[in-house]
């Protein structure tokens, strides 16, 4: 990020000067944030929101697109992967290529690029090409996350950058929950359409901030020669190999197909290269020993694991509210706001509580709260619909609006101006390669809990029980008086109505496991939070290993 320079040095001499003041004494060099800068961070993490809403957005509305386009539900899927591919793979490139082709250029050129292709997919007439388009968004939407969290840790001054973290909260944390209910309403009531049609608005103030924010910087074309092309490669090629055997993986049977045993050996092999090029080249795509910085390292870790939570949640409830609850994507988009909107209330109340408090207990009651909303799902029953889920949403929405944005400050806190690309690029990758591996452990866990439910319910419902006899000629009589003439025909449909009622409990049991997992990695994540240093005692150059 050279071509921030000064405001970098300063930022890093702020972050130099954490020594305590007398109580009440004046702070006589208090860092003042020009209006500019400001308009910049709110411009990027603007850019940082839509990018992140359109994973969401798009797969509250996927049957409905798969319809418009003829595709089947399996191939449908790649409308989503191919975003998530592209978007995974370019978020740890963009730190480099905001040094060669300049913050201004780089950011300004994405988000025109983003906007362009987000209108393009809503003029998609078939699957290929929405596959094709989506992916372009994906690798130019993907670039808006990074940039905005890396302008926040290398503009804003150290005093500031607890305000700023909090904005790219709303962008982590928030779109996620409430991309399901902006999709379904758009969905219902405009067409689907418009769930692309939505981002060229606020993407028109983003490129206005950016663009009269943004300082021009000469581009340096020449660090295209020295880029560690051997480490792009790797990555990009271990990580789209990795990212499509989540995604497909359950669908295929995972290693009983040979394609995902091929892309696996793939994604192993260069991703294992890549990590040894990381580590052996003068000049790295990424600074992969920040990860051994104890701060930096555990803070990874936990935003995997929420990483890994907040997709997988935003995953499996609609997923329960289809199946079993049988609503369609507006009503599930109305239960899942409220993940979303109690954040908008708590996210800008985080700063205050940073100045207050240790920044570690925030964190702590984050994850705490998350893991319980959590728990407070795995008893679930057939009736478990949208007033159960009120509570457990509400206390998801606060565990996550405490958490990211003081994690992220302390994760990040001593990380020096040359490393801010990587430390961004490693961070936001992090959590979205959690969410990606979580969706894909969760689809498998899903499955097999329930195929075991299932087995032990069917064991208990038994021709030879007097209570399975006595239902199924209750059903049997119900059927023939509605209009069933044959009474084979009759009992046929009552031992099928018993069988679809012991799937439906074998899938609410499994709904149930499968949220009890979630907290449980919440509770990894809060154990992880334990081990981080004090935000204030961190040394300069991150010297808390």
């Amino acid at each position: 990020m050279t071509a921030l320079q000064p405001t970098i040095n300063a930022t890093s001499a702020s972050l130099n000067a954490d020594r305590p003041k007398p109580a009440g004494a004046p702070d006589k060099a208090a860092p003042v944030v020009t209006t500019k800068t400001w308009l910049a961070v709110f411009g990027a993490t603007l850019g940082a929101f839509m990018a992140v809403l359109n994973i969401q957005i798009v797969n509250a509305s996927l049957a409905d697109i798969q319809g418009a386009i003829g595709a089947g539900i399996d191939d449908g899927g790649w409308i989503s992967t191919s975003y998530l591919i592209a978007e995974i793979v370019v978020i740890p490139l963009s730190g480099w290529l905001a040094q060669v082709f300049s913050v201004r250029i780089y950011l300004l050129t994405n988000a025109v690029l983003f906007l362009a292709f987000s209108a393009a997919c809503a003029l998609a007439q078939d699957l290929p090409q929405m596959i094709v388009l989506r992916a372009i968004q994906g690798f130019t939407g993907g670039v808006l996350i990074p940039m905005a969290f890396t302008l926040i840790i290398t503009l804003l001054p150290k005093a500031k950058q607890s305000i700023g973290l909090a904005m790219f909260a709303v962008s982590a944390t928030f779109a996620p929950a409430i991309g399901p209910t902006i999709g379904g309403y758009l969905t219902e009531n405009w067409g689907w359409q418009w769930i692309f049609y939505v981002n060229l608005a606020p993407g028109a103030l983003m490129l206005g901030m950016l663009w009269f924010s943004l300082d021009s910087k000469p581009m340096k074309l020449s660090l295209l020669r020295e880029g560690d092309w051997p480490g792009i490669v790797t990555m990009a090629v271990g990580l789209g190999a990795l990212q499509t055997v989540l995604e497909e993986g359950n669908k295929d049977d995972w290693f009983g197909s040979d394609f995902i045993v091929r892309l696996s050996i793939i994604a192993a092999i260069a991703l294992t290269l890549f990590f040894w090029i990381e580590l052996t080249s003068k000049k790295p795509l990424l600074n992969l020993r920040l990860l051994v910085r104890r701060n930096f390292g555990f803070g990874v870790l936990a935003n995997f694991l929420m990483g890994t939570a907040l997709y997988g949640s935003v995953f499996i409830l609609p997923q329960y509210l289809a199946r079993i609850q049988g609503y369609n994507s507006e009503q599930i988009g109305m239960v899942l706001a409220w993940t979303g909107l109690p954040q908008l209330v708590l996210i800008p109340l985080v700063p205050r509580l940073m100045k207050r408090f240790d920044a570690r207990l925030i964190i702590a009651i984050g994850f705490a709260l998350f893991a319980a909303s959590n728990f407070m799902n795995i008893y679930m029953t057939r009736d478990y619909g949208s007033d159960q889920l009120f509570w457990p949403n509400v206390v998801r929405a606060i565990g996550q609006a405490l958490a990211f944005a003081p994690l992220s400050a302390i994760a990040t806190a001593g990380i020096e101006p040359e490393n801010a690309g990587s430390a961004s690029g490693l961070f936001n990758m992090m959590r979205n390669l959690g969410g990606a591996i979580g969706i894909a452990g969760l689809q498998t866990f899903l499955t097999k809990r329930e195929q075991y439910h299932s087995n032990v319910l069917t064991q208990s419902v038994s021709l030879f029980e007097q209570a399975t006899r006595t239902r199924i000629e209750q059903l049997t009589n119900y059927f023939i008086n509605h209009g069933i003439i044959d009474p084979a025909d009759a009992s046929h449909r009552a031992v099928v109505a018993i069988g679809q009622i012991v799937q439906k409990q074998a899938y609410i049991l499994a709904f149930s496991d499968t949220f009890f997992v979630l907290g449980v990695a919440l509770i990894i994540a809060l154990v992880a939070t334990l081990l981080l240093k004090k935000l204030g005692h961190i040394a300069p150059g991150g010297g808390a290993h």
